[in-house]
């Protein structure tokens, strides 16, 4: 009888395995896996991922990450046979390239109306939306700048001082959306040639160009460099974390971008990239996501929360026409890569 016993209850316990691994590969064959490109920081690549398959379960992101301009030429060089089913967060001058090349899906998430204006795509097709900005600023490691004796910046104009010769770091403009927003900028508030002559001097002050536009700020916290331009959040952040950081945002206006999402128009997974666009325009992942790292952020009723954030930030933003930013692009950069990057760090 014992053994007669036995031999039920491994059946049993057989058969119970055997459910568990049919419902388990059942729910496994559900789920829908959507390749994403994304420009986001590293560290905000599992919060993001957790909280909307929070509220998809259907649906798991699989990430494709680098800086914006990395990415966005990626992007580009497979256009014929795209990869990714989804953008979510890339600077935005990118979308519009993308948009303009017929890359992109037409699609206005549910979240699409409530969202500030300056976040919204305005003209047909309506194929992109914004969750975030950011904006150029300066990391100047106080603690260097003492030690020798270099005054501390307040405005672009400063930087071209010969007493920082050597001692500054810059993003990379091809490879950075926040080097590429800089410069861009300097040739608003300058003026092309002016800019270009500004951009000379300069030049004789970088040691380094890098691939991203957090490392500057990175490399100036840690006393590697005395000034870093970067962006507003990346700034704050290393000073929050302890650097010895004094934030500068130029008196002269800074330049800015916006991060934002689209779908891929030659996605096979069109509903599972829908339900992400209404997640990313969301009040939810404004107030749980995006206001945690920027203080400004698409949904007007979201509000920014990061310490040390310069509050005059927003005030020098300049009043930039981002398609002829996204236009202008290439040919900036080839003129930018042809003077200076024999400076930059291998990729």
């Amino acid at each position: 009888m014992k053994n007669s016993f036995t031999t039920i209850g491994k059946t049993l316990t057989a058969a119970i395995a055997v459910l568990a691994f049919g419902a388990g590969a059942a729910d496994a064959q559900q789920r829908t896996r959507i390749t994403v490109y994304t420009a986001i920081e590293n560290e905000q690549l599992p919060v993001f991922k957790e909280a909307f398959e929070k509220v998809a379960p259907d649906v798991e992101i699989a990430w494709v990450r680098d800086s914006t301009g990395t990415i966005a030429a990626r992007f580009l060089a497979e256009k014929d046979n795209p990869r990714a089913d989804a953008i979510w967060g890339l600077s935005v001058t990118s979308l519009i390239l993308f948009e303009q090349q017929g890359l992109l899906a037409d699609y206005k998430p549910k979240g699409y109306d409530k969202l500030k204006p300056l976040f919204k795509d305005q003209t047909a097709p309506f194929t992109w939306h914004g969750i975030d900005a950011y904006a150029a600023s300066i990391c100047v490691n106080t603690a260097v700048a003492k030690a020798q004796n270099l005054p501390i910046p307040k405005t672009w104009a400063d930087l071209v001082n010969p007493a920082y010769k050597g001692k500054i770091v810059m993003p990379n403009p091809a490879s950075s959306g926040t080097g590429y927003l800089t410069v861009a900028a300097w040739q608003q508030i300058m003026g092309d040639a002016a800019a270009w002559q500004y951009m000379d001097k300069l030049h004789e002050n970088v040691g380094v160009y890098l691939h991203s536009g957090s490392a500057p700020c990175v490399q100036a916290a840690r006393g590697e460099y005395a000034i870093g331009i970067s962006f507003d959040m990346r700034a704050a952040s290393e000073k929050t974390k302890g650097a010895p950081v004094e934030i500068v945002v130029p008196t002269e206006g800074v330049g800015w971008d916006m991060e934002a999402s689209a779908i891929v128009k030659t996605t096979k997974n069109m509903a599972a990239a829908q339900k992400l666009m209404d997640y990313s325009s969301s009040a939810e992942a404004n107030r749980d996501l995006y206001s945690k790292y920027y203080n400004v952020v698409a949904d007007p009723d979201a509000k920014g929360t990061a310490p040390n954030y310069p509050a005059e930030t927003e005030a020098r933003m300049l009043k930039i026409d981002l398609a002829a930013m996204a236009n202008n692009r290439d040919k900036t950069l080839a003129e930018w890569s042809k003077r200076y990057d024999g400076k930059s760090a291998p990729k």
